[in-house]
């Protein structure tokens, strides 16, 4: 499933070139710049596999926590949201100011992540929106996220808290140059020196990671390292696409792995078996048959 809230930085349109180079085998998924939490959500559930959501934003891991532990409360908290911006204006008031229950500040930062101009938590978006439809994208998060550990740590921590030679870790950082982006209610901000933090972090590990970040010298140079792969990707640029429908966005997937082994191992599994299936093609293209010879002799069609 996608995530049920929008969010700067999310990753639905690489999720599948994420999945697709991801390594074969690993029992311990973690999310490390959780965010939208697409990226783990839209993982196909894996039987013994651990899954870690982490955010620095304690306002969005609260949040994901009374999703999976109250929905119900949560949903009747934004029952009564008004769609308007003295209510949009009072909420991030009150977050900033007010001491109250963690479903109650839930409800307050998901209305303004709903209500605010491109999710970017600060300027009311003049939009109408109906949370009452949210409430089956929040029911689904609910079942989705039974089993997802949520953490609310500093990178460098959980890194350190769950690397086994059998963990993945997915880092989606702040890109490098973007940072004032997620500088917003319930963010630090993110440094030059935490991009460097990160490198040394990712770079001690036992077990594997996979980086996505925007395609930057400072970010090639930084993991120009023996052993670490670093493949170069494309994507719609969301921000331009009312301008430049074309427009294209230049990434980098970032490993300590080798990027295509499951593209790889799947080649080399479904060879044979597609050598088979082309020779039977050739074979009934060459003798005008709408199927492969029959093994007793026949010329008839044996399917269709």
């Amino acid at each position: 499933m996608n995530s049920f809230i929008p969010w700067v930085g999310g990753k639905s349109k690489l999720l599948w070139i994420i999945n697709k180079m991801a390594p074969d085998h690993y029992s311990r998924f973690i999310d490390v710049f959780g965010g939208s939490g697409t990226v783990t959500m839209s993982r196909p559930i894996q039987q013994g596999c651990m899954e870690v959501y982490n955010d620095f934003n304690g306002l969005l891991t609260n949040l994901y926590r009374c999703v999976r532990e109250k929905p119900d409360l949560l949903m009747g908290s934004l029952r009564y949201v008004l769609n308007a911006r003295e209510d949009f204006d009072r909420a991030r008031l009150a977050l900033r100011h007010k001491r109250t229950t963690s479903v109650q500040r839930a409800a307050w930062f998901y209305q303004i992540i709903r209500q605010s101009y491109a999710s970017a938590l600060t300027s009311f978006g003049n939009q109408p929106h109906d949370l009452w439809a949210d409430f089956p994208l929040i029911e689904q998060a609910h079942r989705r996220l039974a089993r997802v550990v949520i953490e609310n740590k500093d990178f460098e921590k959980l890194i350190r808290h769950y690397d086994r030679p059998e963990s993945l870790f997915y880092c989606d950082p702040p890109y490098h140059c973007t940072e004032g982006y997620y500088s917003n209610i319930g963010e630090d901000g993110f440094t030059e020196k935490d991009h460097i933090r990160l490198r040394d972090a990712l770079m001690s590990i036992q077990g594997k990671f996979l980086l996505s970040y925007n395609d930057d010298p400072f970010v090639r140079e930084l993991y120009d390292a023996p052993g670490i792969q670093i493949e170069p990707v494309t994507r719609l640029n969301n921000i331009r696409q009312r301008y430049d429908p074309n427009c294209q966005f230049a990434e980098l997937l970032i490993a300590n792995y080798d990027l295509h082994e499951r593209e790889r191992a799947s080649v080399q599994l479904n060879l044979f078996d597609f050598d088979m299936k082309e020779t039977d093609y050739e074979i009934c293209k060459r003798n005008h048959f709408q199927g492969p010879p029959d093994p007793r002799g026949s010329h008839e069609a044996l399917w269709l």
